[in-house]
This record gives structure tokens, C-alpha cells and sequence, in this order.
């Protein structure tokens, strides 16, 4: 089984992209939903979570990406406390660049340190002008695929 985990967090259109593209591309997926009646039947996913606390053996090897795929959902920062509190490898929130991401103000109210909420990678994936889930999904996987691979993305390539 491959030590590539990606982790979207809360069931959506983004996820199910993500999900089922991740497994193509060799990632074990996992999906964390607080709210079961969420997912949609046949979700394609090695794991279904409704918290980073069922997950510790999953994410024990450091080794994932996690991919906040809502940044309007009421569990926002109990999440993402929740997910830098593991070893995780990679955390980003959906959202746009424009203003500051809601994720900042609920970790800042959890008193998360500073530090800890500037790992939170907002926005995520390559910049390819992305607005339709399919798309944020493709620009998310390229962005993890590059990263993962110590290659910048986009045009620009190293050596």
C-alpha cells in the first residue's frame, strides 16, 4: 500500500473529485465528515472519518496531505486544531487569496499559536484559474504532485 495519504476534509463536490483522482494517482484517500448523512453513497474513499482522532494510525507515518475542501463549514477550526496537532505533512484551506480565510479568526479563537496557523496553506493548488470543483480538484492534485516531488509547478521547471 503506498504511504501517499491524502485526507479531504468535509464531504463536497471538491472532495469527490479529489478522491477519486487521488486513488488514480496513487494516494491512499481518506475523508474526514463530521456528519455521516453527509457523504454521498459510493464515496471512494479507503476511510471515512468523522475526526482526526480516529485517524492517528493512518496519519502516524507523516506522510499526508490534508485538504480542507469547505472553509464556510462550522467545524472549520476544531478540524484544523485537530490537524496540525498531527503529523501531518501538508495542511491547506480552499478559498481565495483576496482576503483573509475564516481558518485564521477560528484557530486564532482556539488559541492556536501564530505559528501553527501560518502551516495552514491557503490558497491551495496551482494557479490556473480554477472555479469549477473538477478544476479546483486537478489544480490541487498538480500542486501536491509538484510539491511532493520538489518541483515548483506551473511553467516554470527546475532540473
Amino acid at each position: 500500500m503506498s504511504d501517499r495519504l491524502l485526507v479531504a476534509v468535509f464531504a463536497s463536490p471538491v472532495s469527490e473529485v479529489l478522491l477519486r483522482w487521488g486513488a488514480e494517482l496513487g494516494f491512499r484517500t481518506v475523508l474526514v465528515e463530521p456528519h455521516a448523512a453527509r457523504v454521498p453513497a459510493g464515496t471512494r474513499a479507503d476511510v471515512t472519518a468523522a475526526g482526526f482522532g480516529e485517524l492517528d494510525g493512518e496519519l502516524a507515518g507523516g506522510s499526508a496531505d490534508v485538504v480542507v475542501t469547505d472553509h464556510h463549514r462550522d467545524e472549520l477550526g476544531e478540524l484544523l486544531r485537530d490537524a496540525l496537532a498531527r503529523p501531518a505533512r501538508w495542511i491547506g484551506v480552499m478559498g481565495s487569496p483576496r482576503h483573509e480565510g475564516p481558518h485564521v479568526a477560528a484557530l486564532t479563537a482556539l488559541n492556536v499559536p501564530a505559528g501553527d496557523i501560518a502551516r495552514v496553506h491557503r490558497p491551495i493548488g496551482l494557479d490556473i484559474g480554477s472555479r469549477e470543483p473538477a478544476e479546483i480538484a486537478l489544480a490541487t492534485l498538480a500542486g501536491l504532485l509538484a510539491d511532493r516531488n520538489g518541483r515548483p509547478g506551473g511553467f516554470e521547471h527546475g532540473g
